[in-house]
């Protein structure tokens, strides 16, 4: 029951966010823009969204590699595409759906894969920190100006809200440094916060989330997961990039554009909706008006993106899905072969 309102709640979300972002937008103008768009530069994007994918699973292969070296990068890429398919029907259901279908093709135990996709994600999102640090760096009148919109200008203009935002994002930073110092320092003090159900599960998230990332030094080859971690972060790049041609209104954006576009794209695909939706058509849609786009274009840049991504998995999904319909579950291989290896001893 809870998992029905949960759901329910996704999708009411989702459906609201589509309903504030396309209220004001002409969709016959979408459309026709869509029917005259050059389809070349969107396959281009959709290529470069399957190598990025199969950096990923060739990096979730190294992850798997000290629980079961027989794992390919083909059950890997098959088992990662079926739990894309899966976060854009239910959210948050592709990672029990990707180690799921690994267990059905490799028979590698849910339980244990599990852990390494918690570490794949701790990975992507020390990835995503990076590039938004890096994106603010190069982009802050932009940005600052993006997010005091959303938080709403209150005070003083946008010049105001922008040193506002800054001033809150450092001193924040500061209290935060200092504070725990503070806490790690006084032993009676970190008992008490711990003790707290809350903070004892950010805590223990923040642990998992070093283990994760300390988890690398016990790699075979440390150096090829970063390149393959470095390879998923360009292809999506590039990827989202390639739209901007398809239409001429964002032919003539730059590089740095497409540096904005992947963060705070990524940042609106955390949201709980089925794969982002509506939370990336306002984030990406509005944030391209600070590029000298109109929201209309803007809104229809997301919409490109967003869309042929989604179309692109679920097709590409719907197949890995087929493909382990057909696959003889290695599961019950390995099982029959340590069986019969049990009675030969006997």
């Amino acid at each position: 029951m809870k998992k029905t309102a949960r759901y329910l709640v996704s999708f009411l979300l989702a459906a609201g966010l589509l309903w504030f972002v396309f209220k004001d937008i002409d969709l016959a103008s979408m459309k026709e823009r869509m029917m005259h768009a050059d389809w070349r530069w969107i396959a281009l994007s959709f290529v470069l969204t399957l190598v990025a994918h199969l950096f990923r699973a060739w990096r979730w292969v190294m992850l798997l590699r000290p629980l079961d070296k027989s794992v390919s990068v083909y059950s890997s890429f098959v088992s990662l595409l079926t739990g894309y398919f899966a976060n854009y029907i239910l959210p948050r259901m592709g990672e029990v759906t990707r180690c799921g279908t690994l267990y059905r093709m490799e028979g590698v135990p849910v339980n244990q894969s599990l852990g390494t996709v918690l570490a794949d994600r701790i990975f992507d999102v020390l990835m995503l920190a990076i590039l938004l640090m890096l994106n603010f760096f190069l982009e802050f009148d932009r940005l600052s100006t993006f997010f005091s919109g959303l938080i709403g200008d209150k005070i003083g203009g946008a010049g105001g809200s922008a040193n506002l935002l800054a001033l809150v994002l450092v001193g924040g930073g500061l209290v935060l440094i200092a504070g725990g110092i503070l806490i790690w320092k006084n032993e009676k003090v970190r008992e008490r916060i711990l003790s707290v159900g809350l903070f004892r599960k950010i805590a223990d998230f923040g642990v998992g989330m070093l283990d994760g990332l300390l988890s690398v030094r016990k790699l075979e080859r440390p150096g090829l997961f970063i390149l393959a971690t470095l390879g998923i972060w360009i292809s999506y790049y590039f990827s989202s990039f390639a739209i901007f041609f398809c239409i001429p209104e964002t032919s003539q954006l730059g590089w740095l554009a497409g540096l904005t576009v992947l963060v705070i794209g990524a940042v609106g695909m955390t949201a709980p909706t089925q794969g982002g939706i509506g939370a990336y058509h306002l984030l990406v849609g509005n944030v391209m008006v600070l590029y000298g786009l109109s929201q209309q274009d803007g809104i229809t840049l997301a919409t490109f993106i967003h869309g042929s991504q989604m179309i692109l998995m679920l097709v590409v999904g719907a197949i890995a899905f087929l493909l382990v319909l057909l696959h003889q579950s290695d599961a019950s291989k390995k099982n029959e072969r340590l069986e019969r290896g049990i009675e030969n001893k006997i």
